[in-house]
């Protein structure tokens, strides 16, 4: 269905056609009518089908000015991660150029003074992620109770962040009676547990079967051990030729790992994820975006929040704990129409993994053995470590009466107080202090 079909204002289609856009996708034709005559909406299809637009475009003409008086917050989105909350400004900001509306982000990682600025300004629309939303209005920045509508963005993956409770302390500071929309990539039991508690007769739109990635990736997976999933992926992209690649890791000390890697290989990479500054995280997507970088190793707290056109490759080096991470991660790419490929490096550490990923998507995905790195079925499988690698334990000095924690002569030594330099006085064989105070200032 043409944009010019959906009930638009001539400036929002204006603005639509300005982009290079005339028809629409099968979310926006179906949500778009609905939300502009006020449904709640709940939402899903897959990512990369248009859904920013599908909200972005109707909450724009339903925020037309009511008079010159003071700006209040009129809509408010809310976002799983930084980067995602960029996105949606971004749309917002562009489909809205010719509508007198101001629109601002507010996420964590940057200085909250210029977000509480902005708001003393004046504001109509209101992008945020749920933490440091919070933070502003237990402090008393913002006053939300002038929402008339409500979007929650990617909710699927607000959950497993573990956003819920943040949200639900969100919902009490605004007012009862609003217009409410809930977008997610997949339908969850959870999903519909929040939907039926924020939603109020809402009309159900769903263009995609739960849990489906998009038709027109490739999916492939590339046996290897895991010593030699490195030396692949840089003989992969040598070979390949390839000049834009999203490469996905589990931890942020593996895509740092990675990207060091690759540099080293002459492939220009850079990583990005929650550690990283949102300056920095910023700077790489547009460096990445722009070709200006090769390769971009990101850990998935950037599955979600990365909206790059025409992505060729993905790559998940290491496959994510949970299998709808998967399509999240490889939804990056075959975006608004465009062919793409994602490929798997599976050790048999993943095995389990990969298992988990194809009942998900009831399907085998096509295994392509390269030359050269066969797998050693010498090598057995090992967990994989969820969390931080582990500490190893420092090793006990003398003799000792009874076990002893190895933490609480660490937490000792960093204290300056009196048990600390008696502990290094004893451990010195009773030399001054002056010495263990200047070993740590060395240290």
């Amino acid at each position: 269905m043409l944009f010019n079909q959906l009930g638009l204002s001539a400036e929002l289609l204006r603005a639509v056609e300005e982009q290079g856009y005339s028809e629409s996708t099968p979310i926006q034709c179906k949500a778009i009518p609905h939300i502009l005559e006020g449904h709640d909406i709940l939402a899903g299809a897959q990512t990369g089908t248009g859904k920013t637009a599908a909200f972005t475009l109707p909450m724009l003409q339903r925020l037309q000015r009511k008079g010159n008086g003071p700006r209040r917050i009129r809509a408010l989105i809310l976002t799983p991660t930084r980067e995602l909350a960029a996105q949606v400004h971004e749309s917002v900001k562009t489909y809205g150029r010719h509508h007198p509306v101001r629109s601002m982000e507010i996420y964590g990682g940057v200085s909250a003074r210029p977000q509480i600025s902005r708001i003393r300004r004046g504001v109509d629309v209101v992008i945020a992620t749920p933490g440091r939303l919070l933070d502003h209005v237990r402090q008393g920045n913002i006053n939300l109770s002038g929402v008339e509508m409500l979007v929650l963005d990617e909710a699927d993956r607000m959950l497993d962040m573990g956003f819920i409770r943040d949200i639900k302390q969100i919902m009490k500071e605004l007012p009862a009676k609003r217009q409410n929309m809930l977008f997610s990539a997949t339908f969850s039991s959870e999903i519909r547990e929040l939907a039926s508690g924020l939603l109020n007769k809402p009309t159900e739109v769903q263009v995609a079967t739960r849990n489906t990635t998009a038709d027109r990736v490739e999916q492939l997976v590339m046996p290897v051990d895991k010593a030699r999933k490195r030396e692949l992926l840089s003989e992969q992209i040598g070979k390949g030729n390839w000049r834009q690649v999203l490469v996905f890791t589990r931890t942020k000390h593996g895509a740092n790992r990675l990207a060091k890697q690759l540099n080293g290989d002459g492939i220009e990479t850079l990583a990005i994820h929650g550690g990283k500054g949102q300056g920095a995280r910023t700077r790489a997507l547009r460096d990445f975006k722009a070709g200006d970088i090769r390769v971009l190793v990101a850990t998935d707290i950037a599955a979600r929040g990365l909206d790059i056109d025409k992505l060729p490759h993905v790559v998940n080096f290491e496959l994510p704990h949970v299998a709808e991470d998967y399509v999240h991660r490889i939804g990056r790419t075959a975006r608004a129409g465009h062919d793409g490929t994602a490929i798997s490096l599976v050790c048999v550490d993943e095995l389990k993994l990969l298992k988990d990923i194809e009942k998900l998507l009831n399907r085998r995905i096509e295994k392509e053995y390269v030359p050269g790195y066969e797998v050693d079925k010498r090598i057995r499988a090992e967990p994989i470590n969820k969390g931080k690698p582990p500490r190893a334990a420092a090793p006990r000095r003398g003799k000792s009466s009874g076990p002893k924690p190895t933490g609480a002569r660490r937490r000792n030594k960093s204290r300056p107080g009196k048990n600390a330099r008696d502990s290094q006085g004893k451990r010195s064989g009773g030399q001054s202090k002056q010495p263990a105070r200047q070993q740590r200032r060395a240290s």
